[in-house]
């Protein structure tokens, strides 16, 4: 999977063409390491590349340039893999992106690098995009490995607790599962005000679990399960699975999974009365 020449070539001619002021991808990093770029020359784009080390979700970026006070930001391009695909169209649901200032250019993902979420992800094609580089598989791909979601949900009550407790104890409350999250765009986090009271930014494992319930449900019906958030744990928490866990809860319930569209609001977006039955 390399769409190196392919991501150069749209993006140059983005550029030259004055369609964007901005392409937002990734480019060699040190020691061999891929790190975002945001390519505003033509030449700062023959820097771009993409490959199987491409793990990070580059929709988190597009917050920098949502509108605000001055109005509409300038157009800007963003590579995007199926999962970033997909918190674009969230974004856009959630008006924190104007769509038509964004040019997606999608790719045709069989997974990426370090990333347990792609060793069970089935989706290949970005479900939204303006040009798509590569070609889509003919047949829906099988997951690469059995699934822990599986063997969570096998577990009792008390052993779920137990697995949770045992994980959410190491937790240092560095932040970095929201920070790289995409959908967690507060200005001010709820996690690190001294009020309300029942909230406390104290590190210690009742605090801890709170926190990370507080978050995925925060998020219940919004994740898109890109997995970054477990990717960038210091500790080795397995924050991906809980959220799954919750998302698969929503596709269940609701026949719904968050950013396929960015025309259907989440389930905890809407309400009607007759629900109420």
């Amino acid at each position: 999977m390399n769409y190196t020449d392919d991501v150069r070539r749209v993006a140059q001619e983005l550029l030259a063409s004055g369609r964007v002021t901005r392409v937002i991808g990734y480019e060699e990093g040190r020691r061999g390491v891929v790190r975002p770029l945001v390519a505003a020359t033509v030449e700062e784009a023959g820097r771009l590349l993409f490959d199987e080390r491409c793990v990070h979700n580059l929709a988190l970026y597009l917050l920098d340039f949502k509108a605000g006070e001055k109005g509409p930001q300038p157009p800007v391009a963003v590579v995007l893999k199926p999962c970033d695909a997909r918190a674009l169209n969230v974004l856009v649901l959630e008006h924190q992106v104007e769509r038509s200032q964004v040019y997606a250019i999608g790719v045709v993902c069989s997974g990426v690098q370090g990333k347990r979420a792609c060793r069970v992800c089935t989706e290949r094609v970005p479900p939204t995009y303006d040009t798509l580089l590569g070609q889509p598989p003919a047949e829906a791909p099988a997951a690469q490995e059995p699934d822990d979601l599986k063997r969570l949900e096998a577990m009792s009550p008390a052993e779920r607790q137990a697995f949770w407790e045992e994980h959410f104890s190491r937790c240092i409350r560095c932040y970095a599962c929201r920070q790289v999250c995409p959908m967690c765009y507060c200005e001010v986090c709820i996690a690190e005000k001294l009020d309300p009271p029942w909230e406390s930014i104290a590190i210690a494992p009742p605090e801890n679990r709170f926190y990370h319930v507080l978050r995925a449900y925060h998020l219940t019906g919004r994740c898109i399960e890109c997995g970054e958030c477990e990717r960038v744990c210091p500790m080795g928490i397995p924050v991906y699975l809980y959220q799954r866990y919750l998302a698969e809860e929503v596709r269940q319930t609701f026949g719904f999974r968050a950013g396929m569209d960015a025309e259907t609001l989440a389930p905890f977006m809407t309400f009607r009365k007759e629900e109420l039955g």
